[in-house]
């Protein structure tokens, strides 16, 4: 299932993979997620308690596939405004990061024979936040309990984040196998935001937390610090994933790149649990802050 990345046809569509490629493409990702979430508003299990969540338009929640929509990015925007100005803010290693954009999408789709789903998933540009959740610990159903309810084709979509070959896929048609596709998405990332509140899931994003894995504040006196991704709800296709500074304690919008990730992929609880792991990491709040002036004379407040 999904085993051969690079080779010969696609083990449940029967597809080449430059086939493959062509259906991840930006119309097609857009018509299995439309699939989906009318899927999803058919099943009463899948709507969330509490919130306003199933009043949104399903429509407009991305998937974190490559080869991402545009239309869908601009709904997102719609539904979370931002200034025009922080959009063009260059970060310190925007020019690096630009260069290999191009090199990156490459390399994701060109995995060898052997490569996992979970691997491959993981490598697709733009999902360089996702960290790669161990066999053992999606093999044991404690941890995944209660997931079946809210994802669904859940046994399917489980077998091919594990990479086991099912009889049962040859029955399913190809609108089902995109529904399974799109739905072993979501619940890996379910199973993600459980991981990373492990010891092992801490490590894990630890070392992505060293290498600036998740960017740096935009704030000019933080001078660059590393942040840490976090979501604004623990329900899923609520709102896109955050960066949280450590040291200014706030939340900003990511690079447009790592802006189709579901927040809840993440959580509310982990950069708070990881600085409270590893304290030492924790940095020193700054002392300095913008003071405004005018011809060189700070404004009074009570003239702000």
């Amino acid at each position: 299932m999904y085993r051969d990345r690079s080779k010969g046809t696609d083990g449940r569509t029967g597809v080449s993979k430059s086939e493959l490629g062509t259906l991840r493409d930006s119309f097609d990702r857009k018509r299995i997620n439309d699939a989906l979430d009318k899927h999803l508003e058919k099943s009463s299990l899948s709507a969330p308690k509490g919130g306003n969540v199933k009043d949104k338009d399903p429509s407009s929640f991305p998937s974190t596939s490559a080869g991402r929509n545009t239309s869908i990015g601009d709904s997102w925007d719609a539904r979370e405004p931002r200034n025009n100005a922080f959009e063009k803010t260059k970060y310190p290693d925007d020019e690096e990061d630009s260069e290999t954009d191009t090199e990156e999408s490459d390399v994701s789709g060109s995995d060898g024979e052997d490569t996992s789903w979970i691997s491959w998933f993981c490598s697709l540009r733009g999902n360089e936040f996702i960290c790669e959740v161990d066999d053992e610990y999606i093999q044991d159903s404690f941890n995944l309990s209660g997931l079946s309810s809210q994802v669904p084709y859940y046994d399917h979509a489980l077998d091919l984040i594990l990479d086991v070959e099912s009889p049962n896929d040859d029955i399913l048609t190809e609108e089902q196998n995109e529904l399974v596709e799109s739905a072993a998405e979501m619940l890996y990332g379910l199973i993600h935001v459980r991981y990373i509140l492990t010891s092992k899931g801490l490590s894990a994003m630890l070392e992505k937390y060293k290498n600036t894995d998740f960017g740096r504040c935009p704030r000019v006196y933080c001078s660059g610090q590393p942040c840490l991704p976090v979501g604004q709800s623990d329900i899923p296709r609520t709102s896109t994933v955050k960066i949280y500074c450590p040291k200014c304690e706030d939340v900003y919008y990511p690079r447009s790149k790592y802006q189709d990730i579901d927040g809840a992929f993440f959580g509310t609880t982990f950069p708070h649990l990881f600085l409270m792991t590893y304290p030492y990491i924790k940095p020193a709040k700054p002392i300095q802050s913008y003071v405004p002036k005018i011809y060189g004379f700070k404004i009074h407040k009570s003239a702000r």
